[in-house]
């Protein structure tokens, strides 16, 4: 999501990508594969009884309790104080309800296949409530993330999105699936180096965006960067010409005026 939106971007919008954009976009694209490769395998769970106990657990109640909490801060206190100038309160909402979009999705693919297994899924309660929650989380995420898009650049908000929703979506599997259990030493560090491997392409995507730099004038833009002229926001302002040498009193100052 984070290289292609950012060049779509780039060609549809009419949005600059420069070269570190382009950068951050193969770091993404490289972290979220070493992240792949030394991800934990997924506990198996294959009934909504299992699912449901899961669920029970005092570990994620607290922590979606949690999330709630700060959802409900962020909507309703936050993202109208801030939401307009500040491109983390809305991708902040969107990756929190994130963490009950996945585990939903979760729960009803076990139902889908105890569907066609024959299992009365239909008659357990916690099928309409994982599909109402659902329903509920993804048109939050939605609104929000339009209005993100509306306000903010697309190159800026898909990169971010995606290290605050991977955020909250791996500290959901470590809490409900408890997935890192039996994870290697070797595997852990392997995927902390990649989720940072992301992070760090998303902050040279973002912090860098306003620099016209690319290959062909990156010579240029280092030698100016050495050279910056120092810009002065009053437009009348008085200079004086001998800066070399402070004048004696007896001996008159000249100045000139710059309009």
């Amino acid at each position: 999501s984070v290289p292609c939106s950012a060049i779509l971007s780039s060609y549809l919008l009419g949005e600059r990508l420069n070269l570190l954009g382009k950068l951050g976009c193969m770091l993404s694209l490289v972290g979220s594969t070493v992240m792949v490769i030394h991800a934990p395998e997924d506990e198996e769970v294959t009934t909504l009884d299992e699912m449901t106990s899961k669920l029970k657990e005092p570990g994620f109640l607290a922590y979606a309790a949690i999330l709630l909490a700060l959802c409900f801060l962020l909507i309703f206190y936050l993202a109208p104080r801030y939401g307009q100038s500040n491109i983390l309160v809305y991708l902040t909402i969107c990756s929190v309800i994130g963490a009950f979009s996945v585990s939903s999705v979760k729960g009803l693919g076990i139902a889908i296949k105890g569907f066609f297994a024959g299992q009365p899924v239909l008659q357990h309660p916690l099928t309409w409530i994982l599909v109402i929650t659902l329903v509920a989380s993804i048109t939050t995420q939605i609104n929000y993330l339009n209005k993100s898009l509306d306000i903010f650049n697309t190159s800026l908000v898909f990169p971010i999105y995606y290290v605050l929703f991977t955020t909250i979506v791996i500290t959901t599997s470590i809490i409900l699936f408890k997935e890192w259990v039996a994870m290697t030493v070797i595997d852990i560090i392997g995927t902390v180096c990649g989720f940072l491997t992301i992070i760090l392409g998303v902050f040279l995507l973002h912090a860098f965006k306003d620099l016209h730099v690319s290959l062909e004038n990156l010579p240029q833009v280092l030698q100016n960067e050495q050279q910056v002229p120092v810009t002065r926001d009053d437009k009348n302002i008085l200079i004086e010409v001998d800066n070399s040498s402070i004048a004696p009193e007896d001996k008159p100052k000249v100045f000139r005026l710059y309009t």
